[in-house]
């Protein structure tokens, strides 16, 4: 069994040797009083951590003392902007730390781990912009008849305490994007990230308050549903922002309530490459799309819609590209796809594309396992029924369907209950503008995958993919209230 020594401040030693990961409280880091877990390296899949599940008596103490440093929070918006800027020079910084805690629990090949990190710095850096320039806006009620004596203005307010429950898929870039926003508008945040990447989430949190964040704005604690449960049944706790399975986000929407909420959700993401696509641009980053962190991505490329017109030529050099991908330990030199998150997420997959097979379903190239490592997989003549053309399978599965006419790829991504990004290769404007208004997604990418994005930009599903936006500045906005400022004057300083 290989363990790692402690280094990391947020651990405490245990005595079977492993480090425990501890929930950050308003008066430190403190081991969890719940029921441990293990956190496994996802590719050895032996222990590295444990994780303590956080008590309810702990969690009520958290939600005390976010409530109190929410309203006796001094940091006015540069301050917020320093320490969020400072935060992202340590993260910058650290960044060795972070790829080794982030590769051993996710197992993540080394360039998507600093791709990450890179990422977070400047999620963090656009948040402190965001932070400095949050405001609202003049309303012209002197517009309205009678009213020439007022003045109106809005100012965004925080909300008050956010809690942000994050997945494992990106255990440091969307933990940045949910507590980002929300500090930087001034909130308190509880923190729940993903039993599986607990430490990555952590060493992020330890940046926050080394970066002189102030006591109580940001508390981290652990556990599984019935400790989300336990935070939400708290009215102080004003909004929600969740990113997981559409099935999971429900549960949460319900208890919420009319508690405002940002969901990020499940998701079938659709790439479609038309008959006039540059395919010498287009199928590299069909590949890294459909790919990257073993396809454990929302907008990983599950269907690959190509005109029939080129879908033979297509067929014949992604099945070469994809046979020829580098998989297995993460930090070999050059891997591109290491381990999925668990083995039972592995086994899974691996069912579903046997059952694709022998559905019908052609396989052009990968289709084994060894451990949790699965073979980028590419399939092709899959029925519709089958698990892996009709469920997100969030693995590095993906399967190539035909199409004859626009009408039809689009209708094939309208279909599906999920709505979250879609990418379109063309050279036609005509086709790029219809599929732009036709798509009922929250992205539509042309010239691009289905899983670009930029970190600046709103992102963000329809239909069972969810709702509300990510982005800095449209998250601010969602973890903000508007309220509504007038000032009637004096009739002798009113003027004209």
């Amino acid at each position: 069994m290989t363990i790692e020594p402690l280094i990391h401040a947020f651990e405490t030693p245990d005595p079977d040797g492993l480090p425990v990961c501890g929930s950050l409280l308003a008066e430190g880091w403190v081991a969890g009083d719940g029921r441990r877990t293990v956190v496994l390296d996802k590719y050895r899949l032996e222990p590295i951590a444990q994780v303590a599940a956080t008590s309810a008596a702990q969690i009520a103490r958290m939600i005390d003392a976010a409530s109190g440093a929410r309203a006796s929070n001094s940091h006015s918006p540069h301050d917020r902007g320093r320490v969020l800027e400072e935060a992202a020079r340590l993260v910058e910084a650290k960044a060795d730390a972070f790829l080794a805690v982030m590769q051993a629990e996710t197992g993540y090949a080394t360039s998507d781990c600093r791709n990450e990190i890179a990422r977070c710095v400047q999620t963090l850096r656009l948040s402190a912009e965001e932070a400095r320039r949050l405001s609202g806006e003049m309303v012209p009620l002197a517009g309205a008849p009678g009213q020439g004596g007022r003045l109106g203005f809005t100012l965004r307010v925080p909300v008050g305490v956010v809690l942000a429950v994050t997945p494992f898929n990106a255990p440091l870039n969307t933990v940045a994007h949910k507590i980002g926003p929300a500090l930087a508008a001034g909130n308190a945040v509880l923190l729940k990230p993903a039993s599986q990447t607990p430490r990555t989430a952590c060493l992020l949190a330890q940046c926050l308050d080394e970066a002189g964040l102030e006591t109580g704005l940001l508390q981290v604690f652990h556990g599984g549903g019935e400790a989300v449960s336990t935070v939400l049944a708290d009215p102080r706790v004003r909004f929600i922002a969740f990113t997981g399975s559409t099935e999971v986000g429900a549960k949460i929407q319900a208890q919420a309530g009319l508690r405002r909420t940002q969901m990020e959700l499940g998701s079938i993401a659709f790439t479609v490459l038309c008959d006039d696509a540059d395919l010498d641009y287009a199928l590299p980053r069909v590949v890294a799309a459909a790919y990257r962190k073993a396809g454990q991505v929302c907008t990983s490329i599950q269907i690959l819609l190509v005109d029939e017109r080129i879908r033979a030529g297509v067929t014949e050099r992604l099945a070469a590209m994809v046979a020829e991908l580098p998989h297995g330990d993460p930090a070999a030199p050059g891997c591109f796809t290491g381990p999925m998150i668990s083995l039972a997420e592995a086994e899974r997959v691996e069912r579903w594309i046997a059952a694709a097979v022998e559905a019908g379903g052609r396989l052009l190239a990968g289709g084994r396992r060894e451990g949790a490592v699965v073979a980028p997989t590419l399939l092709a003549g899959v029925p519709r029924r089958a698990d892996v053309s009709c469920r997100e399978i969030f693995g590095p599965v993906m399967c190539i369907e035909g199409f004859s006419t626009i009408d039809e790829a689009i209708a094939r991504v309208n279909a599906t209950p999920y709505g979250l990004a879609t990418g379109l290769f063309t050279n036609r404007l005509d086709t790029a503008l219809q599929a732009a208004r036709r798509l009922d997604v929250g992205g539509v990418h042309i010239n691009e995958t289905s899983s670009s994005r930029v970190d600046l930009m709103p992102y963000g599903g329809t239909k069972d993919s969810g709702f509300g936006r990510e982005g800095p500045r449209a998250a601010i906005h969602e973890m903000t209230e508007e309220r509504v400022i007038s000032l009637a004057l004096p009739q002798r300083l009113a003027g004209g």
